[in-house]
């Protein structure tokens, strides 16, 4: 496996280290660039929902269908995307998926009925589940090869691209139409995997599954055939339980402050924004977190760092302690996901990563409709309690599966 051994000479500062440095350095900038992109044509496309369901006619119930389109694709394809990776390595996929997704992200803009409008959104959904498991399968092989935890960086990017997408969104949104605007997106998206795509085909994987030791069952997790698959599970409910989290606060957060602490409705629209910066300065930050305390230590108190936040986000008697619970919440869960994720494609490879996210994937669905049931029998401000549950609960989870799919760290 020559490429293996570079990876390792690199490593060791021996002849040829150089070159296969410069080769890992120009796979994580490309790779980085995938999330960013990733991150910006999905805010891109939620900033036009408004516009598109004008557009197409359709009701409060006919959106809320045609969105569905979204989930079904993503969940479907993450199911089969760790198949294909196997097959033809996750950096080719990842520039598939990408290409897709940036075709895909215009068709909403075109269609003229919620039918046609949930058949495309299938269809921007199954690029969207491909190209987050393929990135992130190609992510946790770099992981590997650093020998850095540098998960949360690319973790990082994709809330950057998130946030600027939004923005951009925002600003255009009075002078573009959607269509324009959407291709607009289509556009920027083929050019930056036009960019970055060939690097990624031009290397691949610098650690192939085959390379990778077999993983084994840790004490408490069953026979050496079942121990894996149950870690795997193990970590992808922890993801989820950081994803409803986060679709909770999307979703919730900003009626919360307006219904019950009658908060101005831009400083209530603010509340979801504090909440996706702390998170994004909290990923930036989170490879020296990780080198500091290990990734038990982290995920541990990430977990527990969540739950004081979001105990008192959802209890807070008054708007501004509140904002300061949702702040302390993105930093805890800010590096819980992408700890998850990388400890599953450590024990399971692309199979790890696909089955981690579409539980996490399944948890930002579930966050939203669990929150409204509880608050429609008990009130919001209990219903936002069990995010801090659910982060503690990940904390105890990470604590207990600590020595799985990574070197002890704790």
């Amino acid at each position: 496996m020559p490429l293996l051994n570079k990876v390792r000479t690199a490593l060791t500062g021996s002849s040829g280290g150089d070159t296969a440095t410069r080769s890992l350095t120009r796979l994580r900038s490309a790779l980085t660039l995938f999330f960013a992109l990733d991150g910006f044509l999905f805010a891109g496309w939620v900033v036009r929902i408004p516009a598109v369901k004008q557009q197409t006619g359709a009701s409060a119930g006919d959106l809320g269908l045609a969105l569905l389109g979204v989930s079904a694709g993503a969940v479907i394809t993450m199911t089969l995307t760790g198949r294909l990776c196997r097959r033809h390595g996750s950096h080719a996929v990842t520039v598939a998926t990408a290409v897709l997704l940036s075709l895909s992200v215009a068709l909403p803009a075109l269609t003229r009925s919620p039918l046609a409008l949930g058949l495309v959104l299938l269809v921007f959904g199954a690029a969207y589940g491909g190209i987050n498991v393929a990135m992130n399968s190609a992510a946790v092989d770099l992981v590997t090869a650093l020998r850095r935890p540098v998960m949360p960086s690319f973790h990082a990017a994709f809330s950057l691209g998130g946030m600027l997408g939004a923005g951009l969104g925002g600003l255009l949104a009075g002078s573009l139409s959607p269509t324009a605007h959407l291709l607009g997106l289509t556009v920027v998206g083929l050019a930056l995997t036009a960019a970055a795509g060939p690097v990624l085909l031009r290397h691949p994987s610098p650690v192939r599954p085959e390379a990778l030791p077999a993983p084994s069952a840790p004490e408490g997790f069953g026979t050496r055939a079942a121990g894996p698959r149950r870690t795997v599970l193990v970590f992808g409910v922890i993801a989820l339980c950081t994803a409803y989290g986060e679709g909770a606060l999307a979703d919730w957060g900003a009626l919360h402050l307006a219904q019950d602490l009658h908060a101005h409705p831009g400083v209530a629209a603010a509340g979801y924004s504090v909440f996706a910066l702390t998170m994004t300065a909290g990923r930036l930050s989170g490879t020296a977190l990780l080198e500091r305390l290990g990734q038990t230590r982290a995920l541990v108190a990430g977990g527990a760092t969540a739950a004081v936040g979001m105990l008192l986000g959802a209890l807070a008697p008054n708007v501004w302690a509140a904002l300061l619970g949702f702040a302390i919440t993105g930093l805890g869960l800010a590096n819980i996901f992408p700890v998850a994720v990388a400890r599953a494609g450590a024990v399971a490879g692309p199979d790890g990563v696909a089955t981690a996210s579409t539980l996490g994937y399944g948890g930002m669905l579930l966050g939203p409709p669990a929150i409204g049931f509880l608050a429609d029998r008990f009130s919001l401000p209990l219903a936002l309690t069990t995010v801090a549950v659910l982060a503690a609960g990940a904390a105890a989870m990470g604590y207990g599966a600590r020595n799985a799919g990574a070197p002890r760290d704790s």
